[in-house]
């Protein structure tokens, strides 16, 4: 038997007979030798090409086809491209939560993307004093925008906010208690919980009050000799409204001070500048927190801070070096292309009057409400035409959301497209149709109709330019 025998596709027990459709399938190495497969083996190589061709014989044996040599090189080049496809991909995040954890949360200023690139492309001094000329601390390119910009001692990053709580308690309290109120025993994102993440830090959850109120005299009569450290979780994520209570931070401070004990403060979202000034809704900031006299801050740089995921800690000097000496902060560490982006970011933060303009998180929520909608008005004619007689389109108000995860119950005043799909039309299958574009468009469905919040679309013109090719995957 010839080479080229051996590798002609052979029929399944039960398939065509010798004279049938399969017959016309051409043999592996003959669409390999073919000019269409050269070309497509300088693009991904041979190993792939062949891989990629057998599965296109294979399909159409399995389902009893005869093909040309042609649509079995289209078959194949279709397969290489989707398998080389980028499985992460920019979207149109037009689901009316700005900082969407499942859209990696805050798009990152020009400066940040800048000098993530340069950190990516040459060596650098991410861990060497020039000046001494010996190893430094990679912590140091950020540690003194973080203290500057919080009134703090000190500063390190890890790799998000949870870690930074769990080096912190693990740091602290590890054998021992960690006193906490009963109402900010919270869930963060993927159903984690704030007592299991104490658990694997190796600290005991002290638990004190109720649901809705905690005074401070719980607090004081929870303290015992197993007490390591009392911590304060701000609840950025949900609300309690009604019969409550809590005590913040300036009340705890002089109970820990006394005790011996320190106030560890969790922001969560944690912002560095005071956002009433851009018209948005008032959050706690970091610098708020240590002049209260928190002796350490956690806070994600990936939320309101408007940079790269990271988790920071800021506070008393003799603390933060306790967490900087602790072997979980090297498996936490960030690497040198965060850093970059995140001490970029940071510097924007010098300039507070040009903030809002060149940080794109802040820009985004402190769009006008008329300027969102004049963009849904230049958009309706296209998508209209788009939709044909599949739905309809009509500008709505609308409300927008922070982030699931920074002031959820928050919302912003906000413009933008119903879709209400045709009947037969199910409106799951055209979120589905816009998901399917080569850059996808998430929406959000409400009522019975796909909503698009215009309010995190800057880039009109490349939404624009999608749009003719929904017919392409509309029912």
């Amino acid at each position: 038997m010839s080479a080229q025998e051996a590798e002609r596709p052979r029929p399944p027990d039960g398939g065509p007979a010798e004279g049938g459709p399969l017959r016309g399938l051409p043999a592996v190495d003959r669409v390999l030798r073919s000019e269409g497969a050269e070309a497509l083996t300088a693009l991904y190589g041979r190993p792939r090409v062949l891989e990629a061709v057998r599965a296109a014989l294979e399909r159409a044996r399995r389902e009893g086809r005869g093909a040309a040599l042609t649509a079995i090189l289209e078959e194949a080049s279709a397969r290489l491209e989707a398998s080389m496809r980028p499985s992460q991909r920019r979207v149109f995040n037009l689901s009316g939560t700005v900082l969407h954890t499942n859209l990696g949360r805050a798009p990152l200023a020009e400066e940040a993307v800048a000098a993530a690139i340069a950190a990516m492309r040459d060596p650098s001094s991410l861990e060497y004093d020039l000046e001494a000329g010996r190893r430094g601390e990679r912590d140091s390119h950020v540690a003194g925008w973080l203290t500057r910009l919080s009134g703090s001692q000190a500063a390190l990053a890890v790799n998000n906010n949870a870690a930074a709580l769990v080096l912190a308690l693990n740091t602290l309290a590890s054998g021992r208690e960690t006193i906490v109120s009963r109402g900010e025993l919270i869930e963060i994102g993927g159903s984690f919980r704030l007592p299991e993440m104490m658990a694997r830090a190796g600290t005991r959850l002290s638990e004190i009050g109720t649901t809705n109120r905690t005074h401070l005299a719980d607090y004081a009569e929870a303290i015992g000799p197993e007490s390591a450290v009392i911590l304060k979780v701000h609840t950025s994520n949900y609300a309690v409204s009604g019969f409550t209570a809590s005590v913040p931070a300036k009340k705890l401070a002089p109970l820990c001070r006394e005790r011996g004990i320190p106030l560890v403060e969790d922001l969560g979202s944690g912002s560095l500048v005071d956002l009433e000034r851009f018209g948005l809704p008032h959050e706690p900031t970091v610098a708020e927190a240590i002049a209260a006299g928190a002796d350490l801050v956690t806070f994600s740089g990936d939320k309101l801070l408007g940079g790269p995921q990271a988790g920071l800690v800021v506070g008393r000097a003799d603390l933060v070096a306790k967490l900087a000496k602790n072997p979980l902060k090297r498996a936490l560490r960030l690497d040198k292309i965060r850093l970059a982006a995140l001490e970029a970011t940071l510097k924007l933060y010098a300039d507070p009057d040009r903030l809002c303009l060149r940080l794109p998180a802040l820009r985004l929520l402190a769009r006008p409400q008329s300027e969102i909608a004049d963009a849904a008005s230049r958009l309706l004619p296209a998508l209209a035409a788009a939709l044909g007689d599949k739905a309809t389109a009509a500008v709505i108000e609308t409300k927008s959301q922070i982030g699931s995860g920074a002031l959820p119950v928050s919302l912003l005043g906000s413009a933008g497209l119903a879709l209400r799909p045709a009947p037969g039309i199910s409106v799951e299958s055209l979120a589905r149709a816009f998901r399917a574009l080569p850059i996808p468009v998430i929406g959000r469905i409400e009522g019975g109709r796909l909503v698009l919040d215009l309010r995190a679309l800057e880039d009109e013109a490349a939404l624009s330019e999608e749009l003719p090719r929904l017919a392409e995957n509309l029912p």
